[in-house]
């Protein structure tokens, strides 16, 4: 008999995945079914099943209607062929839905022993989970030279933060510490640290913080107690909450939630494990604690609370799967290991819980992004492929380009600038900046004279791609190669 008398039926869409995700999602559907939450599971595919039918995203038309329809996902780990062309699927299923938040929550668990233990260890990384690097625009620019574009949004930066501010206060947690590496990369990391600042005085209660993202890192490993909430961009959160896992026993007790406005996705981040698949030796901790989280986001507290106190139990007294099994223990298979957990349903662990409330996210209004104040084009930065010396290529350019709109300010090779006026020159690649500004910075460029530019160069270089510089109420809106000066 169920623990439960309420019985709200709850659609969620359920994906096996790959390798040993068919094992531990029956595990937690088990362990679900046996705290008497009803459930209608939609089974869909995702992953290595739709890579198979020749499904270049991983995601079926299928499962993304699924998805549109139940609002709630459990999904196991997907596999995604590397270097090859196909997409993550995970990643699909986050930009389909716009789930901009990724919630891994780190906590020290109740008999598995780290170097970390009895730190009390109690922390969540909220990452930005569709923007950044990982949007996915990548270019081969030359043969030797690769390009991929960081893209980063006020509105993203705001969704994030809020939801990790928001997180605080329904959690009871003091601090939030924004990780960025605005130290370097000033317009993209920057926007997030600004976009922090801008916010955090609407949440009086919580200490709000800023941290260097590697600072953030090597606090992590010193003193990670000191953190409550990290949020951070997209490949930053990628890297710091695998590495916050590892404090606390590893990515098979991680659970994992990709959050976006009316649609949930809950998932275990570990591995498919192929070499483990079908041995009935999977931990299906991580799956089943993001089952939790799924639970609490549709409201069953009570079932949520339940099937944690009793993984905690069981982990308490003793059962361990391989993963973290100590070297003179034998391991418990997945399906006893399962069992375990549910014979423990009802029973109370002695490890520290927190009281979770609903999350208040206010309204944001949503802004089309356009400039608010004066913004002129007082450039351009032209990359062109070439084997020219630095010297012969920037003369080159200066004959094209005679009787133009625009002068040559310098030219950088992998953002370092090589012309005019240096005298040693790094490591070249074919791959070139070529910064062109108008002669009169009081004038801004037009579109007819850019193209008009571009078409002068073209006629003595191939050119790949074009970026406008900007000004923006008198800011650039663009940063300088090392070894520029200010000069326009």
């Amino acid at each position: 008999m169920g623990i439960l008398a309420d019985k709200r039926v709850h659609r969620v869409t359920l994906i096996e995945g790959d390798g040993i995700g068919p094992e531990v999602v029956r595990a937690v559907r088990r362990v679900v079914d046996a705290a008497g939450v009803a459930v209608l599971w939609d089974e869909q595919i995702a992953g290595g099943a739709a890579f198979r039918k020749g499904i270049a995203s991983g995601v079926p038309a299928e499962t993304l209607q699924s998805i549109r329809t139940n609002r709630v996902a459990l999904k196991g780990p997907l596999a995604t062929p590397v270097g090859d062309g196909e997409k993550s699927a995970n990643v699909t299923l986050r930009k389909v839905f716009e789930t901009y938040a990724n919630v891994r929550p780190v906590r020290e668990l109740a008999g598995v022993e780290t170097p970390f233990s009895g730190r009390g260890i109690d922390l969540v990384i909220v990452r930005e989970n569709v923007e950044d690097l990982y949007a996915g625009i990548e270019h081969q620019q030359t043969e030797g030279v690769a390009q991929c574009l960081k893209l980063m949004s006020r509105t993203g930066c705001e969704k994030v933060i809020h939801y990790a501010f928001a997180l605080a206060v329904a959690e009871g947690r003091k601090s939030v510490h924004c990780a960025t590496k605005a130290n370097i990369m000033k317009l993209t990391e920057g926007l997030m640290k600004k976009t922090f600042e801008e916010i955090a005085p609407q949440y009086p209660g919580i200490r709000a913080q800023h941290i260097i993202i590697d600072n953030c890192a090597h606090e992590l490993v010193r003193r990670p107690e000191q953190f409550e909430v990290i949020v951070t961009s997209n490949m930053n959160g990628d890297i710091v909450s695998d590495l916050a896992s590892g404090l606390t026993g590893g990515l098979g007790i991680a659970p994992a939630a990709n959050v976006g406005d009316g649609v949930a996705i809950f998932e275990a981040v570990h591995g498919t494990a192929p070499g483990m698949a079908g041995l009935d030796a999977a931990n299906p901790a991580a799956l089943l604690l993001s089952a939790v989280m799924m639970l609490r986001h549709l409201g069953e507290l009570e079932a949520a609370d339940a099937i944690d106190h009793a993984l905690q139990v069981t982990l308490a007294e003793g059962a361990r799967t391989a993963d973290i099994a100590r070297g003179d223990e034998i391991p418990m298979s997945t399906t006893d290991f399962t069992s375990a957990v549910i014979g423990n349903l009802g029973r109370r662990s002695a490890q520290r819980s927190r009281e979770h409330r609903p999350l208040a996210l206010p309204r944001l209004v949503r802004r089309p992004g356009q400039p608010r104040g004066a913004t002129r084009t007082i450039g351009v930065d032209v990359f062109v492929q070439s084997d020219l010396s630095p010297a012969a290529l920037g003369k080159s350019i200066e004959t094209l380009i005679a009787g133009a709109s625009f002068r040559l300010q310098m030219i950088s090779n992998r953002g370092t600038k090589v012309y005019p006026h240096v005298a040693d020159l790094p490591d070249l690649v074919d791959h070139f900046r070529c910064r062109l500004v108008v002669h009169d910075p009081a004038f801004a460029a037009t579109d007819a004279e850019i193209l008009d530019l571009v078409h002068r160069i073209g006629r003595g270089h191939v050119w790949m791609h074009i970026e406008k510089l900007r000004d923006y109420d008198g800011t650039p809106g663009f940063t300088r190669a090392q070894g520029e000066d200010a000069e326009r």
